[in-house]
């Protein structure tokens, strides 16, 4: 039975991807982590044994904690938290729990190196539309909360990426891009390890829309015209990117809980 201060690996699962999900805080023994370096979606690494030192960091957030079994390693460190006055919960099971019920787990071996911050920084072409409103969505729900993107000219993607120390994405010749008919978020999805039924859904909207093939998902020109509304909105391309989270949250849901959900007008047996 699940405690006050425990959750359950089902219940973090419905939580995973949302806006409002909690900073998940893995603090497993590096012994464990080299056995296993995955990371559930956007969580973080932290040392138990530092707890001291950034437990003030999550103040004012809800936070899950995870350890190898659920045990002493992420009890210790969630009572520490919760002594600096953080709403944090134990993972009932730990990472081990996790991966035996076919958790997502991310695959961090081709993510960029953080910046000193703690922050993948990214770059990429100004005025996105789909594929560059996609990846950054994918990154902020799914592997780095933190992430920061940056767009600029075309012609300069590459020298800012050089200069300040940011990855290219969705621009010729760079290895986040599209792959034969696959879009840019196609790779995000597989090198990350993030292949599941509702993403792989998403995915195949994203790509009808980004590659004008709008036969291959009939909610692509829908999700084509609302990106391409968003581009006529917002003339500052971080507020567009904000506005358009949005937009993926509630497609992201739709793929995962609502696809045989229908809306008729008017209700069946309504009286006249």
């Amino acid at each position: 039975m699940t405690s006050a201060i425990s959750i359950t690996v089902s219940q973090v699962s419905r939580l995973v991807g949302l806006p409002g999900a909690p900073t998940i805080i893995d603090v497993r023994t590096p012994d464990d982590f080299n056995a296993d370096p995955r990371l559930l979606p956007a969580a973080v690494r932290r040392d138990f044994q530092a707890v001291t030192q950034w437990a003030s960091e999550f103040v004012g957030r809800r936070v899950v904690v995870v350890c190898q079994k659920g045990q002493k390693l992420s009890q210790g460190a969630a009572a520490w938290l919760r002594y600096e006055g953080v709403a944090a919960e134990v993972m009932e099971g730990g990472h081990g729990a996790w991966r035996e019920a076919g958790g997502l787990l991310i695959n961090l071996e081709k993510c960029p190196t953080p910046d000193e911050m703690g922050r993948t920084v990214w770059v990429t072409r100004t005025r996105p539309k789909v594929d560059r409103i996609a990846c950054p969505w994918l990154i902020r729900r799914f592997v780095d909360p933190a992430a920061v993107f940056l767009f600029v000219d075309p012609a300069d993607v590459a020298a800012v990426a050089d200069r300040f120390k940011a990855t290219p994405f969705d621009i010729d010749g760079v290895f986040w891009s599209h792959r034969g008919e696959r879009c840019t978020f196609d790779t995000m999805i597989e090198e990350f390890g993030l292949r599941s039924e509702p993403l792989d859904r998403l995915a195949l909207i994203v790509r009808a829309a980004d590659t004008a093939r709008l036969d291959l998902a009939p909610q692509a020109a829908g999700f084509l015209a609302a990106s391409l509304g968003l581009s006529r909105m917002y003339r500052d391309d971080l507020e567009q990117l904000e506005a358009g989270m949005l937009l993926y949250d509630a497609f992201f849901r739709w793929c995962r809980d609502a696809t045989e959900e229908s809306h008729n007008w008017p209700a069946a047996g309504k009286a006249s």
